[in-house]
């Protein structure tokens, strides 16, 4: 294993994104290894660096502003979210080839729970069947990534509802369980993606 794993549960934002900020710099500082950190959060809307705020239309849970790329989107439970935390300079990976392996990781994931998916040529994250199962939203300093995705497994989607997520007009949102018409246990999305993420970096 190439990164050291850290399985929060479930954790509000703001705790989670100090533990990725202390991270970062120890990585950045040669006091850690890179670390995959993943979580359940709670209800929350997040605001990309660059996000239109217009784009909440009805804030009907907790905001917060981040310095990730990407527009708004919805976290909360039932919802996969993966923070790599990792070093791109010490990989030689650039930041496209880095968005590109993630997203051929959530396809990977998918695909083993037979459910198709594509990446549209001029949107980041993965799709299924023309409606959005994934997210992907980084920030990069000093070589160093943070931030990154999450897959709707059991999400509970109507918070999409009230915003315009992406800052895609019109776009659906959809989750593992809502494509297969039954549950899958989190930790069997868990082990996948690790052994995914294992597999490309």
């Amino acid at each position: 294993m190439l990164f050291n794993i850290q399985d929060l549960q479930q954790l509000n934002y703001k705790d989670t994104l100090k533990i990725q900020q202390d991270l970062r710099e120890k990585i950045a500082r040669n006091k850690s290894d890179d670390s995959l950190i993943i979580v359940e959060h709670d209800h929350v809307y997040t605001l990309g660096k660059n996000a239109n705020p217009n784009n909440i239309l009805n804030g009907n849970c907790k905001v917060v502003q981040t310095n990730r790329g990407g527009d708004v989107t919805y976290h909360g439970p039932g919802q996969l979210v993966i923070y790599p935390i990792f070093n791109l300079k010490k990989k030689n990976i650039g930041v496209k080839s880095y968005v590109r392996k993630i997203e051929k990781i959530i396809q990977l994931t998918l695909d083993d729970f037979n459910i198709d998916s594509h990446v549209p040529f001029k949107e980041t994250g993965v799709w299924t069947n023309n409606k959005k199962i994934a997210s992907i939203g980084i920030h990069v300093s000093r070589g160093i990534a943070m931030h990154g995705l999450a897959i709707n497994v059991a999400t509970d989607l109507s918070y999409f509802d009230h915003i315009i997520s992406c800052g895609i007009q019109g776009v659906e949102m959809t989750s593992i369980e809502k494509e297969l018409g039954k549950k899958i246990p989190m930790n069997d999305i868990k082990t996948a993606v690790v052994k995914y993420f294992n597999q490309q970096f």
